[in-house]
């Protein structure tokens, strides 16, 4: 039966129709997937149905009877729960602390901790979970904390649970036991809306999709019935062409080497140990890792943020002790991990944001003097080239969606062709013709001489585009692998610390 139906949602923001007479409806007891490019409406149709968003026209009915959500807590008591793709949860208190967080029984005007206790080792057996509950949330791998935001959500008696991206940052193997854990809330009769653009996975733990485009949808179908290049046809609008990228034919000299670099994150503990990596020209390494394995601190010491030991060298010339500038000078470009924290100014727009890295030198200053022509002529040129969907060099980067944000970043570091670039989690949340459209210009950057060095949790996307793959575990390279001579359950073993170089 149905089990939710939203009727012709439709929800406007200045200048911007998100959702245009949307209809969704889920079965109880099923896991449907809501598909769509960047912009296509997806977040913003479960915002309404989480109560962050209210929508300008149309009605939500459960079970048959129409309802309101005025905000997330009104949700949670109608049973509609959501695991964000940025968890929800306090590092520093315990399993058990944030699955009762603001939901905790009392007794006396006292939490009662026992009672509480009881309540989540009740829904742990019910559904074949096990926990430690009295470990901090900082100390456990990105799995078991997905784990924990859905006990949340089940303490708090969800019956619809909504997942956004519920695999970007999951090995093989965690992916494996989050797709063991839907089968059991399904037989339990729970119902699933899950978000993704991983077409494999859809056909994989889906029954259902609902595909939106450009805020309406086109397309509701069963997905046994239909291929991956069908869904992905349905959702950009057009044909999609496989990808399938040659390894590089010709490895060229060194470019970015680390010789014993090691350094220490944020709360100075060690998060890089003695690595040891070479770049060269004309070839593509990836590297793999769980979150947390020192790919942000990798990062950021390759591209001078952060103090680290040992030796840098780009381009036959020792930079460590160089400043950010003065490595972009030698050939150094970078993507970072985070577009909205890091490498974007929401606050302004897209000609500013793009000549952010190059204000201070000709054709754009000279004599204490900014020029606005040659801004705009080259703004004007990444829009073109990079295939960005905006009004002008002047709007604002807050009003782009995630991919063209993206498209705005991957521009401004690669249209002068650097000789090395590093380039994190690039396409990570892009549907699939934006990260098509990444993955090519890091291709192309390859093949014209370049060194690229990807960061991804996407071993689709290692696989597809790397010529060698080298796996992070906690600070160190622990393995090196040719993607065609190896498998992603092999490298979800070294990920994992299961298997280990030598």
């Amino acid at each position: 039966m149905t089990y939710l139906f939203m009727q012709s949602i439709t929800k406007r923001f200045p200048g911007v129709t998100a959702n245009d007479g949307v209809d969704l409806s889920v079965e109880r007891g099923s896991i449907h997937a809501l598909l769509g490019e960047n912009g296509a409406g997806k977040s913003t149709l479960m915002r309404i149905l989480y109560g962050m968003y209210a929508p300008d026209h149309g009605r939500i009915f459960l079970e048959g009877r129409e309802i309101r959500i005025p905000n997330p807590r009104a949700a949670i008591q109608l049973g509609i729960g959501m695991v964000h793709q940025e968890f929800q949860l306090v590092p520093s208190l315990t399993v058990a602390e944030n699955i009762a967080l603001g939901y905790e029984p009392r007794r006396n005007g006292l939490v009662d901790r026992k009672t509480q206790r009881r309540q989540i080792e009740a829904i742990l057996e019910r559904f074949g979970f096990s926990l430690p509950l009295d470990k901090p949330i900082a100390d456990l791998p990105v799995g078991i904390q997905q784990q924990v935001e859905i006990i949340k959500l089940l303490y708090r008696k969800a019956e619809l649970l909504i997942l956004d991206e519920p695999t970007s940052v999951l090995t093989p193997q965690e992916v494996e036991g989050l797709f063991a854990v839907l089968q059991t809330l399904r037989e339990e009769g729970k119902t699933i809306i899950y978000i993704t653009h991983k077409l494999r996975e859809v056909k994989t733990i889906c029954e259902t999709a609902t595909i939106l485009r450009r805020g309406r949808v086109v397309g509701r179908l069963e997905v046994a019935a239909a291929s991956e290049k069908e869904l992905a046809n349905l959702m950009v609008g057009e044909q999609v062409v496989d990808q399938v990228f040659p390894r590089s034919r010709q490895i060229g000299q060194e470019r970015l080497v680390l010789k014993q670099v090691s350094a220490l994150d944020d709360r100075g503990v060690p998060a890089l140990r003695e690595v040891n990596m070479t770049l060269r020209a004309g070839e593509i390494v990836g590297i793999a890792g769980v979150q947390g394995s020192g790919q942000s601190e990798l990062v950021e010491v390759i591209g001078g943020l952060r103090p680290a030991r040992g030796e840098i060298w780009l381009n036959g010339r020792e930079v460590s002790r160089f400043s950010p500038r003065q490595r972009r000078q030698r050939g150094l470009a970078v993507i970072p991990e985070k577009r909205k924290e890091q490498g974007l100014n929401l606050a302004t727009h897209i000609q500013e944001n793009v000549i952010s890295t190059r204000y201070y030198k000709p054709p754009f200053s000279g004599w204490l003097t900014l020029f606005t022509r040659p801004a705009e002529q080259f703004a004007g040129r990444i829009l073109h080239e990079y295939n960005v969907a905006a009004p002008g060099v002047r709007s604002m980067v807050k009003n782009l969606s995630g991919g063209n944000q993206q498209k705005v970043i991957t521009g401004r570091e690669m249209i002068d062709h650097p000789e090395v670039l590093v380039a994190a989690y690039p396409t990570r949340g892009l549907d699939v013709g934006a990260a098509q459209f990444v993955r090519e210009a890091m291709i192309g950057r390859r093949d014209q001489g370049g060194a690229v060095l990807l960061i991804s949790a996407d071993l689709d996307e290692l696989f597809a585009v790397s010529d060698r793959i080298l796996i992070l575990y906690e600070g160190r390279i622990v393995g090196e692998k040719k993607p065609d001579e190896t498998t992603f359950e092999e490298v979800g073993l070294y990920m994992t610390g299961h298997l280990h170089a030598g």
